[in-house]
């Protein structure tokens, strides 16, 4: 994809605003003749907005007015699967840059011009921030649920909740750990960059600004701890049920045993 011409370098900011929608968001039949990407789906909105969709459930808006915002997400509504009660949101800053491109202290983004690549390069990156945050909030709500467990091991030696608990905190963080690995895929460059490889400055210095892959690198950690301890809890109630059932066949053996010397003497007498 190539830039627009004549692409103005003096632009008011812009604000690109990216929203977790859902689990997913199927694309098909939305693509159109004026289309400025298809993977992902990007197009404009208006004169000067633009809307990026991506298939794992974010949806970017660049430039828009709440009004222009709220027909878009009508639109691909009935598209997202599996929608999400609370949307993560998150928002960027993109001005025009007197010299390098960059991120300012205040955290406003600096690009060269609003050309698509570019707008495409920070869509990007602010899409996975978000999913990251929504995420890292899933993940976060999981530990809080584990920390109780291990307080109860610390201080009573014993377990706390059901299997079926543990077995379905074992399912949230597979779930989520998939989704972080498998389809945000956060240490793949945008496809972009295989036809722009003078955007990699660009597409490097917002992904270190908003430390994409030192998140993910933490959320998988966190994942793994999550994983190890739903292990050991399955394991600890496992063996509780192998006691109990050994107790209870040793009890049966008792009974049966004075049962068979209680006849016996009955006979004897």
């Amino acid at each position: 994809m190539a830039d627009e011409p004549n692409s103005d370098n003096v632009f008011p900011p812009l604000t690109a605003r990216a929203l977790v929608l859902g689990e997913r968001i199927d694309t098909a039949g939305l693509e159109r003749r004026d289309a400025l990407s298809t993977v992902p789906l990007a197009f404009r909105v208006g004169d000067q907005g633009m809307a990026v969709v991506s298939r794992y459930g974010v949806v970017v808006l660049i430039g828009l007015d709440p009004v222009a915002e709220d027909e878009v997400l009508r639109g691909i509504a009935s598209r997202v699967s599996g929608p999400f009660e609370k949307r993560e949101e998150e928002s960027i800053t993109l001005a025009p840059a007197a010299g390098d491109e960059r991120v300012d202290a205040d955290g406003v983004v600096r690009i060269a011009d609003r050309s698509p690549a570019r707008l495409l390069i920070a869509a990007h990156v602010v899409a996975v921030s978000a999913l990251l945050a929504h995420h890292e909030r899933q993940v976060e709500e999981v530990l809080d649920t584990v920390e109780p467990w291990a307080g109860d091991l610390a201080h009573t030696g014993r377990r706390h909740g059901a299997r079926r608990k543990v077995i379905r905190l074992i399912g949230q963080a597979l779930l989520v750990q998939h989704r972080v690995s498998g389809r945000v895929a956060v240490g793949d460059k945008p496809d972009l960059l295989w036809d722009r490889p003078d955007l990699e400055r660009l597409y490097a210095r917002l992904a270190n600004e908003f430390e994409l892959k030192e998140r993910a690198e933490v959320l998988n950690d966190k994942l793994g701890v999550i994983g190890q301890t739903a292990r050991l809890m399955t394991d600890l109630i496992d063996t509780e049920r192998s006691l109990r059932l050994e107790a209870a066949i040793v009890v049966l053996i008792v009974l049966e045993l004075g049962l068979t010397l209680f006849q016996m003497a009955q006979r004897l007498h």
